[in-house]
């Protein structure tokens, strides 16, 4: 039926849209469709693609469930956002899988085409959801997508089955109209893609364009919603994903350094994207080998860095296990490597789609010996990249492996990123030993490769094949500056200290800890390292706005510590370490630093929530200012804060007729 009544646009600050269908719905593709339009309109967002592991999970149950979630706004945000606001269900089992993390009054366009008795029945419905009054709670537009848009595209010959793939592209053309979405980077997008598929192209544009026409004839919407671009500082940005960012700041960080960058890696989720970013990177000097095993990939990395390039593996978990005693071939060796961990749920196989960041004590301590290495850990999709060449930085000039800790949701997720100026980005020097550093008991100049800077304590770095500069490596102990085989024990303990040390010396050139404390009188710190970050941050902003005070602090370079963490974890009286696994930051934090932190610790496989956060963090601030006001709760409270707008008044009590249920 054709709209009799003017549309009304409602400005909002901020949404969260979900994508859900089956895993071959095309759910990711819409979602990073989306995406590429909110990017281009100039919103702060921040995405979370939620998929099976299968290649194509079993159509129309729930464990085959793909979802894309997508926070955009007004303002800066740090979350993709606990719940959506709109869900848009392709099927039943959509509907069910994500019909929990939807608050009551959100509105679900749900595809009716598959709410038929035998897929109802599959996902345990009895009866039509849509006809029980299930869902009178929502703001429910029932509409038949998969229909609508087979007619939509039936002047292009396809068969149903081929028709109602489109279906996607309608949905998104109908929330495109509704959130006033440009649409032209959709159209060019579907031209290029399909562009040798002249039926399938013309198919997908036209059944985009007949949702976006519905949604301004249909009744069924007498909204439309607009979001403002969002402020940000002069430049120019585009939306970019962890991995692709991991990918751009390893190419950028061997620039920096003049060398060559040579990636040896096995495919595995979710790190696979970092060797296929890098394979299409030739032009700036780039090698990649898709090696046979994880093995094989980080002894070819570690074998260029023998050779004057940069190495660098990438891997999750798994692989990280594999790779353990060559990476402590390189701590013995002392060459430059970098080892890129994108961790996910665990153990063994675990839940390679999902993520986790529980492979803290694996790369801390997980090798044979004392073989200690620093560690960086990214806290965005969009800081992958300055943490690629912060890695390469200390590698090179450390002459050690380095790991960077990313994970699942990181590595898959996106962000708005202010491309830099190259020239702007630090410089490498890679300081190769090209003559004799040392004279012989002969006088004779004589190469010691394990001759150290006073500074670093990094060990000469010999192209091999350089005249006069032959020397011996490998995996027995060395004696010091020789580099000869030795099993003395006082030089064995030497080097182990000597090893040691050098890491420890990383800590000169970081920078100290920052902490977030506005007045400075917070009791309470709240301490993440990794992606908790933006979890982390709406958290904190939450019980600020309720009148809590707070202080947060976030860790980049996990070994060594920054030097004045000690100091920073004793100035408050409680601190509270938030991580997605069972405490691993928080049971190294009190071995080293004597300080009894308090852990929260989750691990689901998905990202921690803002408000649950908010509500710990509350509740923590409560409990240390010894606040005993039944009227007052602050974690309830920081909880219930909704669209930048506080629930309770400036004393922190709950407004009349606020409730905290379905709070985000």
């Amino acid at each position: 039926m054709n709209r009799t009544v003017t549309i009304e646009v409602k400005q909002l600050d901020r949404v969260v849209i979900r994508f859900a269908g089956d895993s071959g719905d095309g759910m990711q593709l819409t979602g990073d469709r989306f995406t590429a339009e909110t990017a281009s309109f100039g919103n702060d967002l921040s995405t979370l693609p939620n998929f099976p592991a299968e290649i194509r999970a079993p159509a129309g149950t729930l464990p085959g469930v793909s979802s894309f979630q997508l926070h955009f706004a007004d303002h800066d945000i740090l979350t993709p956002g606990d719940a959506p606001d709109v869900l848009i269900a392709m099927n039943p089992a959509a509907l069910k899988a994500n019909l929990k993390d939807v608050p009551r009054g959100a509105t679900l366009i749900v595809d009716t085409a598959d709410f038929t008795a035998r897929n109802l029945k599959r996902i345990g419905y009895d009866e039509n959801p849509l006809e029980t009054g299930e869902l009178d709670g929502y703001h429910v537009v029932p509409l038949n997508l998969t229909g609508m848009t087979v007619e939509s595209v039936k002047e292009f010959g396809l068969s149903r089955k081929d028709a109602s793939r489109a279906k996607n592209m309608y949905a998104l053309g109908l929330v495109s109209w509704l959130f006033q979405r440009p649409v032209e980077s959709t159209i060019s997008f579907l031209e290029t893609k399909f562009a040798s598929k002249a039926d399938i192209r013309d198919a997908n544009i036209a059944a985009f364009r007949a949702g976006y026409n519905f949604g301004e004839t249909a009744e069924e919407f007498s909204v439309r919603y607009e979001v403002k671009p969002a402020s940000m500082a002069a430049g120019t940005y585009r939306n970019i994903s962890g991995n692709l960012a991991l990918a751009y700041g390893l190419v950028a960080g061997a620039q920096r350094a003049g060398l060559p960058l040579v990636l040896g890696a096995y495919p595995i989720t979710p790190a696979s994207d970092v060797l296929h970013e890098l394979s299409k990177l030739k032009r700036f000097n780039v090698t990649t080998i898709q090696a046979e095993d994880e093995i094989a990939g980080v002894g070819a990395a570690l074998g260029a860095s023998f050779g004057g390039a940069l190495g660098v593996t990438t891997s999750s978990g798994p692989g990280i296990s594999l790779k353990s005693e060559t990476i402590g071939l390189g701590v013995m060796l002392e060459l430059p490597l970098v080892v890129c961990d994108i961790q996910r749920a665990g153990p063994s196989t675990g839940m390679p789609t999902k993520t986790e960041q529980a492979d803290l004590l694996q790369v801390m301590f997980g090798r044979n010996g004392e073989a200690p290495l620093p560690v960086l850990a990214a806290q965005s999709p969009a800081d992958c990249f300055a943490i690629a060449i912060e890695a390469a930085r200390i590698a090179i000039t450390y002459r050690t492996p380095v790991i960077v800790l990313s994970d699942g949701y990181l590595a898959n997720g996106s962000e708005p990123w202010k491309i830099p100026v190259v020239d702007d980005l630090p410089t490498i020097d890679p300081d190769f030993t090209t003559a004799p550093n040392a004279t012989g008991p002969d006088g004779k100049p004589l190469y010691l490769p394990y001759e150290r800077d006073p500074e670093t304590l990094a060990r000469a770095w010999a192209i091999p094949g350089t005249a006069g500069l032959d020397h011996r490596i490998g995996g027995l102990e060395k004696e010091d500056k020789t580099g000869n085989i030795s099993y003395d024990p006082a030089n064995h303990d030497l080097m182990i200290r000597t090893r040691q040390a050098k890491v420890d010396a990383v800590a000169r050139s970081i920078p100290p800890i920052e902490v977030d404390d506005p007045d400075g009188t917070a009791k309470v710190l709240v301490l993440g390292w990794g992606s908790t970050y933006g979890p982390i941050g709406a958290g904190v902003r939450r019980v600020r706005k309720v009148g809590g005070k707070v202080a947060q602090a976030h860790l980049r370079h996990l070994n060594p510590f920054p030097s004045n963490l000690g100091d920073v974890l004793r100035s408050y009286e409680k601190v509270l370490v938030p991580e997605m696994n069972l405490g691993q930051l928080a049971m190294l934090l009190r071995s080293k630093y004597l300080v009894d932190v308090v852990s929260y610790a989750q691990v689901r496989g998905m990202p921690l929530g803002a408000a649950e956060l908010a509500e710990v963090i509350g509740n923590l601030v409560e409990e240390t200012e010894g606040i005993d006001d039944d009227a007052r709760h602050l974690g309830a409270a920081a909880a219930a804060v909704k669209h930048g707008e506080a629930l309770v008044d400036q004393n922190g009590h709950l407004k009349p007729g606020m409730q905290t249920g379905g709070a985000r």
